[in-house]
């Protein structure tokens, strides 16, 4: 008698939107401290509640993404939300409003880094959109702090805008499609990402 094999598959809801919405939040928060809408003095305030917010989330976004068996999804927010707990910390640890070259670097590497899962997400092209502006938000920050130049500040501020209704846009997007089990509002998806009739976590991409 021969042994029957099961496999049971647990589906996973997509994490994007938790990611994309958590990015939304410290992109926006910080693109007032660089605009100075708000004193130097509550970077501190700001970057402390990124590291409990976005950090965490993006973490949990990351794990999620692997559990799905989505490597662009789990790189992207693996990348952001170590970055993002980087620039709080030296945040954090710095003096209000003072510029670094260390951040600069750092901040200029992880935005290159950036662009290999967003390279990669060209068949669903409003995350690769938000992963790409991502990365432009980070390497001008990196520029600006290493520059010290006030132009490239508030650029990279405006981009982290740009970046935030673009975030926020496709977590609603993602949302949608996730509880209606149909496309809502489009997110550019093209060949094995177009199918989104099957659960998150057992089709083929998120």
């Amino acid at each position: 008698m021969s042994a029957t094999t099961h496999v049971v598959l647990r589906p996973l809801a997509t994490s994007l939107p938790l990611g994309f919405l958590a990015l939304t939040v410290a992109t926006t928060a910080f693109a007032a401290l660089q605009l100075t809408w708000i004193p130097a003095t509550d970077g501190r305030t700001i970057a402390l509640g990124v590291l409990v917010l976005t950090v965490p989330l993006q973490l949990v976004a990351c794990l999620m993404g692997f559990l799905s068996r989505d490597p662009v999804a789990a790189t992207g927010m693996g990348l952001l939300s170590g970055t993002w707990g980087g620039v709080c910390l030296a945040t954090l640890t710095s003096a209000p409003g003072a510029l670094s070259d260390g951040l600069g670097v750092l901040v200029i590497c992880a935005g290159i880094a950036l662009l290999v899962p967003a390279a990669a997400a060209t068949a669903k092209l409003v995350p690769a959109a938000v992963i790409t502006l991502s990365a432009v938000r980070f390497i001008l920050t990196g520029i600006a702090e290493i520059d010290g130049g006030r132009g490239w500040m508030q650029t990279a501020a405006w981009v982290g805008l740009v970046l935030a209704i673009v975030s926020l846009y496709a977590a609603l997007a993602l949302e949608l499609e996730g509880s209606r089990s149909r496309t809502v509002l489009p997110l550019g998806r093209s060949g094995a990402a177009l199918d989104v009739s099957e659960e998150p976590g057992v089709r083929s991409q998120l």
